[in-house]
């Protein structure tokens, strides 16, 4: 049985080939380390964008919160700002109203007197001297609250403050569209109409 000598070339490429093989092994080792590192990498950025957007979305959620309490906050305080000012309407009028009443009370007082005198006194022009001074008072504590009489006769016919009830026929052509008389007079207060003064127009 013969024996094949050992060739020394082959003795000198194994070493070569194992290291070879080795370097193979490490770079691919080295490779996958690299795609689990990029892995890693891309994971760690997508946790940290998501930790981003819960924290974005809890600010968000905060404000929101935050705002809807203030307007709560708000309309409860325009509501009760709403009721307080028509509680304090209502009770300016009410006051108003007692105002005015009130300072009828001296008038009705002179009434009274004028109606006491008047039927013991048998002179008609004390009577009436007595009747002139409450109309008179009376008109001045009209004008002092805001009412004053609307100029009629004599005067163009304004529907804004007349009120035609008739219409008179006059031969004069200026008299046309001019207010004749004046059966029931008008009132404005504070300039607004009161009521309407009912005239006769001539035509």
């Amino acid at each position: 049985m013969s024996h094949k000598p050992n060739n020394p070339k082959d003795k000198k490429e194994a070493p070569q080939q194992e290291e070879a093989v080795l370097d193979d092994v490490q770079e691919a080792f080295d490779e996958q380390n690299s795609i689990e590192d990029e892995e890693n990498d891309l994971i760690n950025k997508q946790l940290s964008d998501i930790d981003a957007l819960n924290k974005q979305l809890q600010d968000a959620e905060d404000k929101l919160a935050k705002e809807k309490k203030e307007y709560l906050f708000l309309m409860a305080e325009f509501d009760n700002f709403r009721k307080r000012t028509v509680k304090e309407k209502s009770e300016l009028i009410k006051n108003a109203a007692e105002n005015v009443l009130k300072g009828l009370l001296p008038i009705v007082d002179d009434f009274e007197r004028g109606l006491e005198a008047s039927a013991k006194s048998d002179d008609p022009a004390s009577v009436r001297q007595g009747m002139e001074l409450i109309y008179q008072k009376l008109v001045k504590f009209l004008a002092a609250n805001g009412v004053k009489p609307i100029e009629s006769n004599g005067k163009p016919f304004d529907a804004e403050y007349h009120e035609a009830i008739a219409m008179v026929p006059v031969t004069d052509e200026s008299q046309k569209g001019i207010v004749i008389d004046t059966p029931s007079k008008g009132y404005t207060i504070n300039d607004k109409v009161l009521r309407h003064a009912k005239v006769a127009v001539g035509q």
